[in-house]
């Protein structure tokens, strides 16, 4: 029975134990009187199965016809077989001249097994992979954004670096975002502290891998995986967050522990939070890390020059006048008898982290100078990464203040011109 018809029971139950007039159940019931009289009397002779209504369970007077159910379900089956509901009935209504509910089309499709609703589909199984033997053989990286300092600083992301075979912490580092520069200094930390690794595992973040199938250009690597090449890591992309399973599951970890450990020593911005993070990496480790089956540690030490290594690099062709073009910022290398030898030759430019260019040919460094620098960084239509939109949005919203600020500047500068020209020919202000 439906909510309403249980409702009409209890009324009627009034009725009988002379509780409740006729009048004041047809008021709570929304009925006429001579209605519940009606009811009552079916009640008295029936019970509270008179109540239950009597189109229920008989086909509705307004359903379609069943040669219209029987041509669209052969029509399914013959050329729409693998189509989902709505792209079957979108064909069905374009070329088929079909006029149904698509919802309708679905329960069709649904009772005839065509089609097999989410609900009771097989979910995926991820089978667990074994650990690594050595610690160091494949370190698992990836950032989480997350309001690590809760009302007391801005969201930010946390980059993490899990040793597959231990389960342990290797670094861990504040960012805005999940840029290359912020995985660079990261990753420089990590370098410095423990070695290089055989391999770094990753989601497909465009940081670590290029998403264009054909690159236009270049060697079709990212500049992270660039410097990691040169520094013979090898980065491997996860085909899903479930491969990753042990930096995601200490995403969980992390922000149950490190929010109130944070909130505890009253932690609000990222440079104080960055100091906190080897203590409660240290702790972290004692409590959950596990040793490797075998004691022998893959790192390699690092003998390269991280400085050159860990920055923006893009070839560029010097011109005949000794300029390159980087950036939309033009650089003019020095006129010397040595460097006009480098006319047409492709030279290397360097950025680092504070926006420092340094331009390389064979290992040497080309002295040179900005000539028209070109402030805008974004330029419109830019391909924005997801987990960078926060970060890009902050800085346009800057940007914009800034060049607001700036032209009511330069027009109360005008109109102050203009009243002291005003005054000076002693025409009224």
């Amino acid at each position: 029975m439906s909510v309403k018809e249980l409702d009409r029971v209890q009324l009627m139950t009034r009725l009988a134990e002379r509780r409740l007039t006729q009048r004041r159940a047809a008021e709570l019931a929304g009925l006429t009187e001579r209605h519940v009289r009606r009811l009552y009397r079916a009640f008295k002779r029936e019970g509270a199965a008179a109540l239950v209504s009597r189109q229920r369970g008989r086909p509705s007077h307004r359903q379609l016809p069943a040669a219209t159910r029987e041509r669209a379900l052969a029509l399914v089956r013959e050329r729409y077989g693998d189509f989902g509901p709505t792209l079957a009935h979108q064909k069905l209504t374009e070329e088929h001249g079909l006029a149904l509910c698509v919802e309708t089309l679905r329960s069709w499709m649904i009772a005839a097994e065509i089609w097999l609703p989410r609900a009771k589909r097989l979910r995926r199984s991820y089978p667990p992979r074994e650990r690594r033997a050595c610690r160091g053989e494949l370190i698992q990286i990836d950032g989480c954004e997350h309001a690590w300092f809760e009302d007391r600083g801005p969201t930010c992301t946390l980059l993490v670096y899990v040793d597959d075979a231990t389960g342990g912490l290797m670094e861990l580092r504040f960012a805005e975002s999940e840029s290359t520069f912020d995985y660079f200094a990261a990753t420089r930390r990590y370098l410095e502290t423990h070695g290089k690794p055989v391999a770094f595992y990753s989601d497909r973040l465009s940081v670590f891998r290029v998403l264009r199938r054909e690159p236009a250009g270049g060697a079709g690597l990212s500049q992270f995986g660039r410097a990691m090449q040169d520094l013979n890591i090898d980065i491997i992309c996860a085909n899903s967050p479930q491969a990753k399973g042990r930096v995601e599951r200490s995403h969980l970890t992390l922000q149950d522990r490190l929010v109130k450990e944070l909130r505890l020593r009253g932690i609000g911005d990222m440079r104080t939070g960055q100091a906190y993070l080897p203590e409660f990496c240290a702790d972290y480790n004692r409590r959950f890390a596990r040793p490797a089956r075998h004691a022998f540690d893959a790192h390699r030490p690092v003998h390269e020059d991280l400085d050159t290594i860990l920055t923006i690099q893009e070839e560029r062709r010097v011109s005949t006048n000794l300029t390159l073009t980087h950036n939309r910022i033009l650089y003019v290398i020095d006129d010397t008898p040595a460097h006009r030898r480098l006319r047409g030759h492709r030279v290397t430019v360097h950025e680092q982290a504070d926006g420092t260019v340094t331009i390389r040919h064979a290992g040497r460094v080309l002295p040179h100078r900005a000539h028209a620098k070109d402030t805008a960084r974004i330029t419109p239509g830019a391909v924005v990464e997801h987990k960078r939109l926060a970060a890009t949005l902050q800085w346009i919203t800057e940007r914009q203040r800034a060049r607001d600020l700036q032209r009511l500047a330069n027009r109360n500068r005008t109109l102050r011109q203009k009243q002291r020209i005003r005054t000076a020919a002693g025409l009224p202000a």
